[in-house]
């Protein structure tokens, strides 16, 4: 259902609109020479040399559409900034997270439904994607193409050398953090100095411990972070105690290199660390496992979310040409070749050869096992990074979740109102 008052890009940047959008500016239109232009800006520079390949060979392979994509270094401010102007791409690369919750609502995206490459997405991501709606909203909007995969890299020759083995639930690898620590090793090194990388262990721990929706319930009022956050909370402080004195005093790349020369022998940090890691040590023999935050190893759940999909914009003039773009993306050839460049996990079905570094994960992915990341949700304006490094020097446990529900409440003040005028009109989301 769409048609609200109120459309959110950012808590920051807040567009006010009614009724359908004046749209305008877009590329994607025939020239005097009869070739369509379509247009792609996405939000990961990092693979800009795959992008920039997969255009010279589109147009290597195409007469009559042009393609161009944009990688720029700071993309979603960009995009903000076009939107506001109403200079719309014809296709956007983004994550599954708030900024796409705030671009469905704000009616910037078509609805891909009738794109038959949906049809070989893996559900679970489909799922991810529609969860993220702030209220329900008829149609699909995003294509997912590739996601990540968060948990606990280790050294696999240190643990083989001294024979540990995988844990499978929160007491095992507690038992594992004293066996590591006995023999004079640090079982975890922390890079929480930036603040960003403080969320990767939260969300793992997270995923396995507190409702996938959680978010949702606490804005439709019928739960609270200081509930449902307290095992997450004491059990993310409790993984503090196998890693340096003072975490915060690393940052991303210190941590990076310090595992990489086997300073420590895990690193609760998503698939995306990879790369830098082996540019410290090409040689080291990396492997991954599922945080097993719970008592019950049959709770656990791969942390992975929508780390890039593709939006057609309402502006975009041909969307038989767009979707011409969306199957050349989409052909298993070049979904391969991100995933050797990324690391990445494929949102399509088939064949695809992963990182050896995600075969401690595989389990979950082959069969679908997995839940979004609880940041996802969270609105930037928050700052909930840099809560969870408070929290790791505070240690108050208390103090950390009534902040949580109280930050929650300021910052999300219009969604709620809008979840809430939603239910009066239409009944419950659940």
């Amino acid at each position: 259902m769409r048609g609200k008052t109120t459309r959110f890009l950012s808590a920051a940047l807040v567009l006010s609109m009614t009724g359908v959008m004046a749209l305008s500016g877009c590329s994607g239109s025939s020239s005097s020479d009869g070739v369509t232009e379509i247009e792609i800006l996405q939000y990961k520079p990092e693979a800009a040399t795959y992008f920039d390949q997969v255009e010279e060979e589109f147009n290597a392979a195409h007469d009559d559409i042009h393609l161009t994509i944009d990688s720029p270094n700071d993309a979603s401010t960009i995009m903000r900034t076009r939107f506001i102007r109403e200079e719309y791409p014809d296709i956007i690369g983004i994550g599954g997270d708030i900024n796409y919750s705030y671009y469905v609502d704000a009616e910037i995206l078509a609805d891909v439904s009738d794109y038959e490459g949906m049809e070989n997405i893996k559900d679970s991501y489909i799922d991810i994607a529609e969860a993220l709606e702030i209220v329900p909203t008829d149609g699909t909007y995003i294509v997912p193409y590739v996601a990540n995969a968060a948990g606990v890299l280790y050294n696999k020759d240190m643990f083989e050398e001294h024979g540990w083995e995988i844990p499978t639930t929160w007491d095992e690898l507690m038992s594992l953090c004293e066996e590591i620590q006995s023999e004079g090793i640090l079982p975890f090194y922390f890079g929480f100095r930036d603040t960003w990388t403080c969320l990767a262990p939260w969300n793992s721990i997270a995923v396995d411990l507190a409702p996938a929706d959680l978010c949702r319930q606490v804005n439709r009022g019928e739960a609270n972070f200081t509930d449902e956050y307290r095992e997450a909370a004491e059990k993310y402080l409790a993984l503090m105690e196998y890693g340096p004195d003072d975490p915060i005093a690393y940052g991303y790349n210190d941590a990076c290199t310090a595992f990489a020369r086997g300073e420590s022998a895990m690193y609760p940090i998503g698939s995306y660390a990879v790369p830098q890691i082996l540019s410290v040590n090409p040689d080291m023999n990396i492997d991954s496992f599922v945080m097993p935050a719970s008592d019950n190893a049959d709770e656990n759940t791969l942390n992975s979310g929508i780390d890039l999909g593709f939006c057609v914009t309402e502006a975009c003039e041909n969307k038989e040409a767009a979707y011409e773009v969306l199957d050349f993306l989409l052909e298993d050839e070049n979904i391969q070749a991100y995933i050797d460049d990324q690391n990445a996990v494929p949102c399509k079905e088939g064949d695809f050869q992963l990182a050896s570094m995600l075969d401690g994960m595989s389990e979950y992915i082959e069969s679908g096992n997995m839940t979004d990341y609880q940041d996802h949700y969270y609105p930037s304006e928050m700052a909930v990074d840099a809560i969870l490094q408070t929290f790791v020097i505070d240690k108050d446990v208390d103090g950390f979740l009534q902040r949580f529900d109280t930050d929650w409440q300021r910052y999300n003040r219009d969604i709620i109102r809008q979840v809430q005028e939603y239910e009066e009109e239409n009944g419950s989301m659940n």
